[in-house]
């Protein structure tokens, strides 16, 4: 059997597809003799724009509708006029909508100029595809990538009729993917779920020209009525995840006009699903789909893979796509990084409450950039979140990566309901005191996403739930066909007004503005005396020194601590000083900006390290290197 896999944009074009490449190595394994081939479509959209362009639509565009079209459907949009034909389809409600929201989010003239290119690419890709003579053509299709894949389906349908068409991703699971099914005729499987036993499996029925009733979360069609088989009742064990197939990816990239525009990355898998969401889903995530069950390859299964990929490609830029780190690779396998001594440059996600020696651990093996799902400085938003995770804590880890020279990428979430204008106040008022620490990329009202406990649980304050207002400028459905195929949902805004939120995106940018320039240096100079350099925008260039039981506390309050456990701290150490004495002092370091409080509980803000930076458009990375 002739299989060919697909993914299309939009995908990151500096890394290959992971599910492209996981399949591929699955097929390998469990049916030997097939023919597999794939079409890494997101990276030859790319180079199509460049060149039929001339140059004026260049990789930067493309990853700029990638990055800011999610929750406003453009990349869909892009192909929707070649998905039905039409290239006025649509047209004017996309403007409308354009028009109505942020001239950054949506370059109008450069997405109408895309939308004219993509119907002679999907037909040119149609062709290309349809002339290896595949008997299956697989598409993976997460977030922006459900348009871009149908219209190509629809279009190799035209070219070899006889194909047969499956569709699998994330924007799959659940109702998404019968909905899918039933509405879009051409079609003909739609596996619900994880692939790795299910496509093979699916491929096996095919060759028999049997039906998959026994396939566990398959759509197939039944005549003109479509068939959903239940989802599996099991996950598929790290065990049978194998070590991913680039290759094809690889020498795409390496002929591609892109290649020296972009600087490639490997994508590997360590883990699925969310440790913490298996005990307390984050109250808005719906990331995980139906799956949010924990599994974690052990730490030599992981390690084979990344040394096998690392060797291979000789790519030293790594991005984990787990979800969240296992806490165990603390000890079994951040250790092995660290002596292993490559230059890798790694990206993981990671639980905010991280101590200060997990932190260097993270820095030691080589991981420089996290994405530790901060989402707020507010405990009372934080428990609204279920986040098990206060506001000085997330305040303690920005300021420990940046002794560690770890890039944090976060965001600022509002909009939850019970939230209150007073849990932002207090809070943004002491965001001039933060600008060394690494700032938000910015601050955003939640959607409600599928799977969420918001989405599942509308006791939670989201009664109201309409499919985004952007899947009508994509499907020709009514409202209830929306419901089933819709992942994003508008709903009555809660939590704080207009003006709050105002007031919060103003301070996050005055942030991001000063933060670059900004260093707040913590000088031991000796047991007794600290030294504190504060040399940050916004605030008078002066040194502070502490001396005695005052240099203690700011020590003691590397860690968060409530006032009484601070003073007990002081006491047991020796000093002598009254409670109402050390709290007049906390008072005053917070009036100097050198200590973040929230919620009876205190941090101190100083860094030992202030690296130097560089500005990008962005956001503000911390690099190696210290002032002196």
């Amino acid at each position: 059997m002739r299989v060919c896999l697909v993914a299309m944009p939009w995908q990151s074009i500096s890394s290959p597809s992971l599910p492209v490449g996981l399949l591929h190595s699955r097929l390998r394994q469990a049916r030997p003799t097939d023919q597999v081939d794939e079409y890494h479509g997101y990276l030859h959209w790319a180079e199509h724009l460049l060149t039929a362009s001339a140059g004026e639509i260049t990789a930067d565009d493309y990853i700029a509708v990638a990055d800011k079209g999610l929750f406003h459907g453009t990349g869909d949009w892009v192909f929707a006029g070649a998905l039905h034909d039409d290239d006025q389809w649509r047209l004017t409600e996309f403007r409308a909508h354009a028009e109505s929201v942020d001239g950054a989010e949506i370059d109008l003239p450069k997405i109408e100029w895309m939308r004219q290119l993509a119907a002679p690419f999907i037909e040119d890709a149609a062709k290309r595809i349809a002339a290896g003579e595949p008997d299956v053509v697989g598409f993976t299709s997460t977030f922006m990538q459900t348009i871009p894949s149908l219209a190509l389906a629809r279009a190799i349908k035209r070219w070899r009729p006889q194909v047969r068409v499956v569709f699998g991703g994330a924007n799959c699971d659940g109702p998404m993917g019968a909905a899918l099914h039933r509405n879009h005729r051409f079609v003909d499987y739609v596996v619900r779920g994880e692939g790795e036993l299910a496509f093979p499996l699916l491929l096996d029925r095919i060759d028999a020209d049997r039906t998959p009733v026994d396939v566990p979360g398959v759509c197939w069609w039944d005549g003109d009525r479509s068939v959903a088989v239940a989802p599996a009742k099991t996950t598929v064990p790290p065990a049978l995840i194998p070590i991913p197939t680039f290759d094809r990816w690889q020498a795409d990239f390496d002929a591609s006009v892109l290649r020296d525009r972009v600087n490639p990355s490997l994508v590997v898998e360590a883990a699925r699903g969310c440790w913490w969401g298996d005990k307390h889903q984050c109250t808005f995530c719906g990331l995980n789909g139906s799956v949010i069950a924990f599994r974690s390859k052990p730490a030599d299964q992981f390690w084979a893979e990344l040394s096998t990929l690392v060797a291979r490609h000789q790519i030293l830029d790594v991005i984990p796509v787990d979800n969240i780190l296992d806490m165990d690779y603390f000890r079994t396998l951040l250790p092995r990084l660290a002596a292993a001594d490559w230059d890798l440059r790694m990206h993981y996600e990671v639980k905010s409450n991280l101590r200060a020696d997990q932190v260097r651990q993270l820095a030691e093996a080589g991981i420089v950039h996290v994405q530790p799902g901060i989402e707020s400085l507010s405990t009372r938003v934080l428990k609204i979140m279920d986040k098990g995770v206060d506001g000085v804590t997330n305040v303690r880890l920005l300021r420990d990566s940046e002794d560690h020279r770890l890039t944090v990428q976060w965001n600022y979430l509002y909009g939850f309901p019970g939230e209150t204008d007073h849990d932002y106040t207090e809070v943004v008022a002491q965001f001039p005191a933060l600008v060394h620490l690494q700032p938000p990329r910015g601050a955003a009202r939640i959607t409600v996403e599928r799977f969420s406990p918001y989405f599942e649980r509308p006791e939670l304050g989201f009664g109201r739930r309409e499919p985004a207002h952007f899947y009508r400028y994509l499907y020709p459905f009514g409202h209830d066909e929306l419901m089933e195929l819709a992942y994003f949902f508008h709903c009555d805004d809660r939590g704080i007004g207009a003006e709050t939120a105002r007031a919060l995106d103003d301070a996050v940018a005055r942030w991001q503005d000063d933060h670059h320039e900004s260093y707040l240096l913590l000088d031991e100079r000796s047991a007794d005396t600290l030294r504190i350099r504060d040399r940050r925008i916004g605030w008078p260039h002066r040194d502070h020194a502490l001396r005695g039981w005052r240099a203690a506390a700011y020590r003691d309050l590397h860690r968060p601590r409530t006032v009484a456990a601070l003073h007990s701290q002081l006491t047991a150490a020796g000093h002598r000083v009254d409670a109402a004495e050390l709290t007049r002092w906390l008072d005053q370091q917070l009036a100097d900006g050198l200590v973040f409080t929230d919620a009876d509980r205190w941090v101190a803000l100083a860094t030992t390290v202030a690296p130097l930076r560089i500005r990008t458009d962005e956001q503000t990375y911390a690099v190696l290197g210290a002032v002196p």
